[in-house]
């Protein structure tokens, strides 16, 4: 087997994106569904969502976040599957336990997608990239998209350039002539509004970026435009940070039709406390918790969140955040009720208790 060049002093980091994850593991289970337009998500109808669905449904249009009902206007004959979080998470565990025989340097980013650094490995990152994939298709059969290069920003975009299946590399001597082109809607933190604010300024690529003087950045972007000098360079000295720490943990739900009364409210907020304590549990997280916080959307699309710091989070607490959201809607329906729990750094000594039922 011909290997491709080493890099030397340089850092090797590849990005692994499992392909249409969700989709493709029901696929897995259900091999008569191989050939068909498949989705994972809501309800038919109502106000489900799609959470991902497989290349030949994105052939009629569907896509993730979009609402089922719109879905099945493009694919009628869209199959559409429940969500199955315990079967994603416990395939995920599995392939990571792949990337450590790789590397002990891992970064999950979401179940399907985690940073390597094998910048200590002797072999070339692209032969790595290739191994690991070809190792998750026979010991798993689900197929993966990989991102190799210096840094986690491009190692992202490159995981993306030749999706599904497929894994290519930005190498150093490449960055300049890659970037020239790219849009700046695909660097690292350049979320919609960022890519409005450029758009208006007619600067669409990195290269019309490059352009302006990181003092101008700073005056439109504040410190973010510091940052953004650097990336439309390629620039990125972000570590692969392993073992990073969750923040937070919630749950949320979308309802069919509008929650009209808070004792309505109160029994579906019980259910959602039901699965939060089971996915805090599961978690094996045994940091404690500094705050509970209920977040409640109105049938007018507004949102409000109410949190509060407390030694003790129970169901009593969440009721009384509860009780704060609902009086701000002034007598407006609800559509969506999500609660959660902010831990506390893991350095942090703070003890506190998990009450809920």
């Amino acid at each position: 087997m011909q290997l491709h060049q080493n890099e030397d002093n340089q850092r090797k980091i590849i990005h692994i994106d499992m392909d249409c994850y969700y989709a493709a593991i029901e696929i897995r289970e259900k091999p008569s569904l191989k050939n068909l337009p498949v989705a994972v998500g809501g309800r038919r109808g109502g106000r489900g969502v799609l959470t991902t669905c497989n290349y030949i449904a994105r052939k009629y249009g569907c896509k993730s976040a979009m609402p089922t009902y719109r879905a099945l206007e493009l694919c009628p004959q869209l199959t559409i599957l429940p969500v199955r979080h315990d079967l994603y998470k416990e395939e995920s565990d599995e392939i990571r336990k792949i990337f450590k025989s790789y590397t002990n340097i891992i970064e999950p980013i979401s179940l399907d997608e985690a940073y390597l650094d094998v910048t200590e490995t002797s072999l070339p990152a692209y032969d790595l990239a290739s191994y690991i994939r070809k190792e998750i298709l026979e010991k798993r059969k689900l197929t993966c998209s990989a991102g190799i290069a210096s840094n986690k920003m491009l190692a992202k975009i490159a995981s993306d350039w030749r999706k599904p299946n497929e894994q290519f590399e930005v190498k150093d001597q490449e960055i300049e002539s890659f970037l020239t082109q790219l849009p700046v809607k695909k660097i690292w933190g350049v979320g919609g509004k960022t890519s409005e604010k450029l758009s208006a300024l007619e600067i669409n690529t990195c290269h019309d970026l490059q352009q302006l003087e990181i003092s101008e950045l700073y005056k439109l972007f504040g410190k973010f435009g510091i940052t953004l000098h650097s990336l439309c360079r390629g620039i990125d000295n972000r570590p692969v940070i392993s073992n990073r720490e969750r923040k937070s943990c919630s749950i949320e739900k979308t309802y069919s039709q509008d929650v009209t009364t808070f004792m309505d409210a109160k029994k579906r907020l019980r259910s959602i406390l039901l699965e939060l304590k089971n996915d805090i549990n599961n978690s094996h997280d045994d940091r404690g918790i500094r705050s509970g916080f209920v977040k409640v959307k109105f049938s007018d699309f507004t949102k409000t969140t109410s949190e509060k710091t407390s030694t003790v989070i129970n169901s009593e607490l969440f009721n009384e955040l509860l009780s704060q959201s609902w009086a701000r809607g002034k007598g407006k329906s609800v559509r969506l009720i999500g609660a959660g729990v902010r831990f506390t750094p893991l350095n942090d000594d703070e003890e506190s208790q998990l009450e809920l039922f």
